[in-house]
């Protein structure tokens, strides 16, 4: 039963980052299962980059003072997510994530979405009964699914990187991005989320075109530091161009993303929202492994860029 502990909510602090990390790696190990909790999620580091980045919030729960849990808050524009939301092992049961919640949907609120979501786990009817009782609603598994691919493949298809481009073809490319989001979801901005990887040099942005126009991108994760280390391309976004060709579009997208892996000599991993037929169908038959799901929960319960139509990559970790 959830007790009332003199807790403080606040922001992250810097000097928090080591200990966040920490409590992120034991809470999920431990819930897993995971015989060394520390293990979890290997170099890869979901903590810093996203407390440096301006479109992430990161709020703290303390008690006398001491981090016992933590929520992150990420803005895409018109659509934010939260999570993870961990608190340390010994706290569970206390309440202390219903007092990460509310100042966290007070946030969402001021920014003024039109809507917000989570990934939990599918199996947990805790972690599922929690959300719903802050109005979120579960919908589609989201599949976190990899993929090898071939050591020719950066050969065969060499991609174009953001961080390549000059300075003014790389601010039209963003404004492009930002376009074609937009029109999958009126709103959905990665801006936030690329410029962020470009300054803390934690990736890069693949670009795939037809004619001089974009046709995809997809931010792929990769180098220390980052969320996906130096053992994966972690692809946290990748969308392409609705309306006609787009599932060609999708299809020449994840070819460029092998060819950006295959050229750093790592496995792809990457989240599908099965509401996403024809994406995730592509994806199995570019050999896309399925490993694990979640569910997406969405506040208000509306299918915003969780549609038969869209091709989008994603999770919301």
């Amino acid at each position: 039963m959830p007790t009332k502990l003199p807790i403080k909510i606040g922001p992250l602090k810097e000097s928090d980052l080591p200990e966040a990390d920490r409590i992120t790696r034991l809470a999920f190990g431990t819930f897993l299962g995971i015989p060394d909790p520390m293990s979890f999620m290997g170099d890869r580091n979901l903590m810093a980059p996203r407390f440096h980045a301006k479109h992430v919030k990161v709020l703290a729960a303390r008690l006398d003072g001491r981090l016992i849990g933590l929520n992150v808050a990420t803005r895409w524009g018109s659509f934010a997510f939260f999570g993870p939301l961990v608190v340390l092992p010994e706290f569970w049961d206390k309440g202390i994530a219903q007092r990460l919640l509310v100042p966290t949907l007070k946030l969402f609120d001021h920014w003024g979405l039109r809507c917000s979501g989570l990934f939990t786990f599918a199996h947990s009817a805790k972690h599922v009964g929690l959300y719903q009782k802050f109005g979120y609603w579960p919908c589609y598994l989201t599949a976190l699914m990899t993929r090898t691919p071939d050591a020719s493949a950066a050969q065969a298809h060499p991609p174009i990187l953001l961080s390549a481009l000059p300075r003014a073809q790389r601010e039209q490319a963003i404004a492009a991005c930002a376009k074609l989001t937009n029109k999958i979801d009126k709103g959905l901005d990665l801006t936030g989320e690329i410029r962020a990887v470009l300054a803390q040099r934690t990736g890069d942005i693949v670009l795939t075109h037809t004619r001089g126009a974009l046709d995809a991108f997809a931010v792929c994760l990769y180098g220390p530091g980052s969320e996906g280390g130096m053992k994966t391309c972690y692809i946290k976004f990748g969308a392409a161009r609705s309306g006609a060709g787009a599932g060609v579009r999708f299809d020449r997208l994840l070819d460029a993303c092998d060819a950006f892996a295959s050229s750093r000599g790592v496995p792809i991993e990457a989240g599908m929202n099965l509401a996403r037929e024809d994406a995730f169908r592509r994806m199995r038959t570019h050999l896309y492994h399925p490993t694990t799901q979640g569910v997406a929960m969405l506040r208000p319960n509306i299918p915003g860029f969780n549609r038969p139509d869209v091709y989008v990559i994603d999770d919301w970790r």
